[in-house]
């Protein structure tokens, strides 16, 4: 089988948000994706909804034989596991696993967005993941993450 290399962002504002994270990436490693990087871990402000906590995030690099679909499944599963409840969208969360970035793999689905629609506007996905992967290219926009990153910070 072939290892797929994919990005997924870790957040929680709920709880012990660096526990939190912790016991995701355990989880992420117990259910068979490798854990290849792991960003260090930022305090962020709410985005979307700003009327709940401060938000702890990151981002890893995980290598893996599933396809995106069978990945972001398992990550939704992981999130449950943990006893993610959606009260709001983008509300508060003990865990939050999303699916950024899977190789240079383009597709739109009603299940899943690949890569994730706004990364390009979210400090908190972009900033860990230039740390760790500055030269993987966005597949739509044709430019590296470290570029985006230079992007958004100048608007």
């Amino acid at each position: 089988m072939t290892k797929h290399k994919a990005y997924v962002a870790l957040g929680s504002n709920l709880g012990n948000k660096e526990e939190n994270i912790n016991k995701a990436l355990e989880l992420l490693k117990s259910h068979g994706l490798e854990i290849t990087k792991v960003s260090t871990l930022i305090a962020t402000e709410p985005y979307g909804v700003l009327d709940q906590p401060g938000f702890c995030n990151g981002v890893c690099e995980v290598e893996t034989e599933l396809e995106p679909l069978a990945l972001l499944r398992l990550l939704l599963t992981i999130e449950q596991q943990m006893g993610r409840v959606r009260l709001r969208h983008w509300g508060e969360r003990n865990i939050d696993l999303d699916l950024i970035l899977y190789e240079d793999v383009i597709m739109t689905s009603k299940e899943l967005n690949l890569p994730h629609p706004d990364m390009q506007n979210r400090d908190f996905v972009l900033l860990p993941l230039a740390e760790i992967a500055p030269q993987t290219v966005h597949p739509v926009f044709k430019k590296t993450i470290a570029q985006l990153k230079e992007e958004l910070l100048k608007r």
